[in-house]
């Protein structure tokens, strides 16, 4: 049985219980929000489940992290509704502004609430994170830290195991070993038998957590700090920045993206504050404003993954790879985190149909998930890259073209609302996704935020073949 959600009308999944024949014995790499989300939705199918973490502590570095209503809908299944609701804050609207502060174009996060079930949250990435490993450990999940993977062993004599090797020699050996490593992964490599790296995207960003202190008594940015809550993009030429409110209030987020000046090898740097506001001085005067509060800032080069070619998983049904070592994307659409809860969720949602350990059990469930996540993700990358081109137009023809967009499919938008929800037609030389405010429904909304993993690997699971009655079969004969 499933209860229903305090807030919203989400069941929230209880944990199966199991027999030893239909058991298996995973190992997850990494411990990151794909690892424990794996984790934890893996444990709710009824399998064991131990995470290995190659630091010397389970913990979450970075700042803010955006979670659109088809993760929140995930994260509420999984049962954390309510310790989340302690960190969670509820921005009511998404702004779009000209890197001068005009505004172009908005969306009502309260509408999309309503129409797709489930809500907007922005947390602090370690408040999510500690949420994610209590919710495992609570399940059963277990744990080693100073576990660095070196090789995977599959398929060795026929075996339907693989054996996981540490650095430190020690063999482990699983059921199945999950790849959730991130984006600069070994299990990606290990799967594939070449190097794999990421592709740089030309961007850096700037991530930057301010205490609000000094904010809230400057009469010009006091205003960014004010309920009902807002997210706010600015897009400029070759640059945009983010902003949302923490904690209530408490914290708050930047992140500003700009050309990659970056080594090829380096993934994070110390940045330099005097730079970055340099680099912002000609935009809106509260940009420049806000980045003089900061003391220190890093900068993080930006890559993504297009998706893998071949499968996801190995011939054997032993190992299988999720979340960002496939398919990271570009943080423009705020979905690589959700695209890593999402995978978590469906591998454990095919988990649980499994009648027993049999390989071909294993396989029929590692292909119903990638059936269920290959195009999807894809797209999220793809539009994440589009994102890219659309937020970083020169003043010109273009970015003129775009904000008419941005103010027709806003007007679309009052009049779907005007006539009770009632989709619009599109005018003849509009298609869907052609809204550059990804997340309303022209753009990428009407699919990305009304996805139910549960429902999705129902459509998809092979129908059972049904046995036939004696006088059926006399029929056939």
């Amino acid at each position: 049985m499933a209860m229903k959600s305090g807030s919203f009308n989400i069941p929230v999944l209880e944990q199966q219980v199991r027999d030893e024949s239909s058991q298996l014995d995973i190992i997850i790499v990494g411990a990151g929000l794909g690892g424990l989300g794996a984790a934890i939705s893996l444990l709710l199918a009824g399998h064991k489940v131990h995470v290995l973490e190659s630091a010397s502590k389970i913990a979450e570095v970075g700042a803010g992290i955006q979670v659109l209503p088809n993760s929140s809908r995930v994260l509420i299944q999984w049962g954390l509704e309510a310790r989340l609701l302690r960190h969670a804050t509820f921005p009511d609207e998404c702004m779009m502004l000209s890197w001068k502060g005009d505004i172009l174009s908005s969306m009502d996060f309260e509408d999309a609430t309503k129409e797709y079930g489930s809500p907007f949250w922005d947390f602090h990435r370690a408040d999510l994170h500690k949420a994610l490993l209590d919710r495992a450990v609570e399940l059963g999940a277990s744990f080693s830290i100073n576990a660095r993977v070196v090789d995977i062993e599959h398929g060795a004599d026929g075996r339907d195991t693989a054996t996981v090797i540490l650095k430190s020699r020690e063999r482990l050996t699983a059921d199945l070993v999950v790849g959730a490593d991130g984006i600069f992964s070994t299990c990606r490599e290990l799967l594939l038998g070449i190097p794999s790296p990421p592709t740089p995207t030309g961007d850096l960003a700037y991530r930057v957590l301010l205490d609000t202190k000094a904010m809230k008594e400057d009469p010009e940015l006091a205003p960014l700090l004010e309920k009902p809550h807002k997210v706010r993009y600015w897009m400029g030429p070759g640059a945009h920045a983010v902003n949302y409110v923490l904690r209530d209030g408490e914290l708050f987020n930047m992140v500003l993206l700009v050309p990659d000046d970056m080594p090829a090898d380096a993934t994070t740097l110390d940045g330099n504050v005097e730079e970055m506001i340099e680099l912002y001085k000609d935009w809106d005067p509260r940009i420049p404003k806000l980045l003089a509060l900061c003391q220190s800032v890093q900068k993080w080069k930006l890559c993504f993954r297009a998706g893998l070619e071949s499968s996801w998983s190995n011939e054997d049904a032993t190992f299988v790879l999720l979340g960002d070592c496939v398919h990271a994307t570009l943080p423009y659409l705020a979905s690589g985190a959700g695209m890593s809860l999402e995978d978590g969720a469906t591998l454990g949602f095919c988990l649980s149909k499994i009648k027993n350990k049999s390989r071909q059990e294993k396989a029929k469930a590692l292909s119903v998930y990638e059936d269920c996540r290959r195009v999807r993700t894809e797209s999220i990358v793809a539009r994440g890259n589009l994102q890219q081109e659309l937020y970083h137009y020169d003043d010109g023809p273009e970015q003129q073209a775009r904000d008419a967009r941005f103010r027709a499919f806003e007007e679309l938008e009052t009049e779907i609302k005007l006539n009770g929800g009632i989709s619009a037609a599109l005018p003849a030389e509009w298609k869907l996704g052609d809204d550059p405010l990804a997340w309303r429904r022209y753009g990428v909304g009407s699919w990305l935020m009304s996805f139910d993993c549960q429902r999705d690997v129902e459509h998809r699971w092979p129908a059972e073949a049904k046995p036939m009655s004696t006088p059926d079969v006399r029929a056939q004969l």
